[in-house]
């Protein structure tokens, strides 16, 4: 009777809190309606809303909108009328409908299109609601191609703000960055899970969260730890924690784990909780357990909106597919991804991506300790990170870089006319086969009728191999945020308004004094450089988080014993005296270019002599980069105890930065 006496307590405490919760949130579509996803990224930035999960829940961008409606009316009434089709009782969401005409030799996977290739002649998509309380909603919908259908959308929700359960094909994208997500994204077929998050930020932290678990397709190469191959459907769970304690700036960390599958199955909550947070023992030594842990993969994100004449969002994705030097928190073989988006340019909007990723990601061989998987970290033989892991050889461990330019302009006449180009290189330097430097180009037009978009796109490129192709598409789309019209005069002086007082961008320029400790193997000695004086630029923005501290984000770059250093701050604190001081904390991470490039994180502090001149600092800064690694050359057939060699980076900086 006691513990029954607790259960009751505990539900009636719950039904409390729920009647002060808002509801479950339906999500929007993620890399299936550009014309909507690019209104909405658009009106997150201006609303001050930094989005490090994907799907967008709707609720979010009802919250973003009052704001944003101050910097541009017009592109908000558009999302407005977009979002009525949630605010029903049931309805449908989103339909779509595409024909294609392809040529050439070459078949890629396109990008984050849930697994579709250049080659599909059709793509059909929809989804539809029923919501018959605040608290339960059920979507139905899928994705249908040449060869293959996926119910994503088909999806039950319930609970609260606070905490949504959703069952069934939910899309998951755990990255700022728009195309190239390292840890989930849409590159493969939706798979089902079990998720738990919230859409309002919980404390004043800003506290968000997202659990999950999904089954994988079936394979009959999950390797065991002696090599013996069975067969069955792996599992993947992750966990992730992001802050944004003040608008405009919000950092995460999220970890996935990889599992299971026929006899390698059976591991316990326990087994799964000891490997998620102590991945190094679990990667290296085991736990001693019949039912080891297979593939993980973990990555720091940041999101930073500059407000101002011409607002803008600046974003780092710092990835690792395994540990380094037996500790949880380095991450070995990584990926660092970067990128900027302008919402608003006059009548154009403008993204950049750039990502620079080591070796090894989705390919996993077994071990003594951990399960092996011989279809790679895939869901029906597709990556469900990066783009990049379908377009190379199968079971090839290369490292590569790719780039993202995409442009997007509303002219008068009225519609959306739309370029992308994207870029990618298969590192030669990490594999024997003679890959050839990818492009993939498309132009699309769309604009209203009726109560639908319609619209064309053309795509041309080159993949891998060589191999050419072009593709011809027309489509049509229901719902839509084109019938407002363009940018209008008054959006345009709403955007020319004066910058608050309390934004400003920088640039640095100095002097570094800088020194590096190399371990090249683990067997040769530790050598040491002296210090020496280098030039030293960077370019930053901040914003006011109270009366007297600022955060905000900073790129810089030196020359440290010859080659250069790129280093990244996701975080970039300042606290303000009220007399000329100022003292900052940052940190960050680092891209150190040797013959293959080292990544690290960086951290550091620093001290600041405020309006030295009028619109001038000085600065004095300390870095310290620690075990920025790499993976050895190839053709590096010294003997060694690891295959990597680690830089720890001292630096200190001298600088006049010039506020704007």
């Amino acid at each position: 009777m006691l513990r029954l006496g607790r259960y009751f307590s505990l539900l009636l405490l719950v039904l409390s809190a729920a009647a002060f919760a808002r509801g479950v949130t339906p999500y929007l579509p993620l890399n299936l309606d550009p014309e909507v996803e690019r209104e909405v990224e658009r009106v997150l930035v201006l609303g001050d809303k930094p989005v490090m999960t994907r799907p967008i829940p709707a609720a979010l961008v009802l919250d973003a909108l009052p704001k944003a409606c101050r910097r541009d009316a017009p592109l908000c009434e558009r999302v407005r009328s977009y979002l009525r089709l949630y605010m029903h009782g049931a309805g449908i969401e989103f339909a779509s409908l595409e024909a294609s005409a392809s040529g050439g030799r070459g078949n890629p996977v396109m990008p984050d299109q849930h697994g579709e290739t250049e080659q599909s002649h059709y793509q059909a998509a929809a989804a539809a609601y029923l919501q018959p309380s605040d608290y339960l909603l059920l979507g139905v919908g899928g994705i249908a191609y040449q060869g293959r259908f996926t119910p994503t959308g088909s999806v039950l929700s319930l609970g609260f703000n606070w905490a949504q359960l959703d069952l069934g094909w939910r899309d998951h994208w755990w990255s700022p960055m728009t195309d190239s997500s390292m840890l989930l994204s849409t590159e493969a077929p939706t798979m089902p899970s079990v998720t738990l998050s919230n859409y309002t930020p919980l404390t004043r932290l800003g506290l968000q969260y997202e659990i999950f678990a999904a089954r994988m397709s079936k394979s009959d190469k999950i390797e065991l730890t002696n090599g013996t191959l069975t067969t069955g459907y792996p599992k993947v769970a992750g966990l992730h924690l992001g802050l944004e304690p003040i608008p405009g700036w919000s950092i995460a960390a999220s970890r996935i784990l990889v599992f299971g599958g026929g006899a390698a199955g059976g591991q316990s909550i326990g087994d799964v909780f000891q490997a998620f947070f102590n991945p190094s023992k679990a990667q290296s030594t085991g736990f001693g357990t019949e039912h080891v842990v297979g593939k993980q993969e973990a990555s720091v994100t940041s999101r930073f909106i500059f407000p101002g004449p011409v607002p803008f969002a600046v974003y780092m994705e710092y990835a690792g597919n395994d540990t380094d030097a037996g500790r949880n928190y380095l991450l070995g073989k990584p990926d660092l991804s970067v990128g900027v988006h302008f919402p608003r340019l006059g009548p154009f909007d403008l993204t950049f991506e750039n990502s620079y990723w080591a070796p090894t990601w989705y390919v996993h061989g077994y071990t003594p300790v951990q399960t092996g998987y011989g279809d790679g970290i895939t869901n029906d033989g597709l990556s469900f990170g990066h783009w990049f892991g379908d377009q190379r050889v199968f079971g090839d461990a290369v490292g590569g870089r790719s780039d993202l330019v995409r442009l997007g302009w509303e002219p008068a006449f009225g519609g959306r006319f739309e370029a992308q180009l994207r870029a990618l290189v298969n590192d030669s330097y990490y594999s024997a086969i003679a890959y050839r430097h990818e492009y993939m180009a498309s132009v699309s037009y769309s604009r209203p009728w009726r109560e639908y978009v319609v619209g064309t796109e053309i795509d041309a490129g080159r993949d891998v191999f060589g191999g050419r192709y072009s593709r011809f598409a027309a489509f049509m789309r229901y719902g839509d945020a084109l019938h407002a019209g363009g940018g209008s005069a008054a959006a345009d002086d709403a955007l020319g308004e004066r910058r608050s007082d309390h934004a400003e961008l920088f640039v640095d320029a100095g002097v570094a004094f800088s020194r590096v400790q190399i371990s090249l193997n683990g067997v040769a000695p530790v050598e040491q450089t002296s210090f020496k004086a280098e030039p030293h630029i960077g370019f930053g923005a901040r914003r006011e988080a109270s009366a007297h501290q600022d955060l905000g984000f900073r790129v810089e770059a030196d020359d440290i014993d010859g080659r250069p250093l790129y280093t990244f701050r996701a975080l970039d604190y300042r606290y303000r005296f009220d007399n000329p001081l100022a003292l900052s904390l940052f940190g960050g991470a680092a891209r150190y270019n040797l013959t293959t490039p080292a990544y690290g994180f960086v951290f550091g502090a620093g001290v600041q002599w405020r309006n030295l001149l009028p619109g001038w600092d000085l600065g004095l800064d300390y870095l310290y980069g620690i075990k920025v690694a790499r993976l050895r050359e190839p053709n590096d057939t010294s003997s060694g105890t690891r295959p990597d060699s680690f830089y720890n980076i001292d630096r200190v900086t001298l600088y006049l930065s010039r506020k704007f």
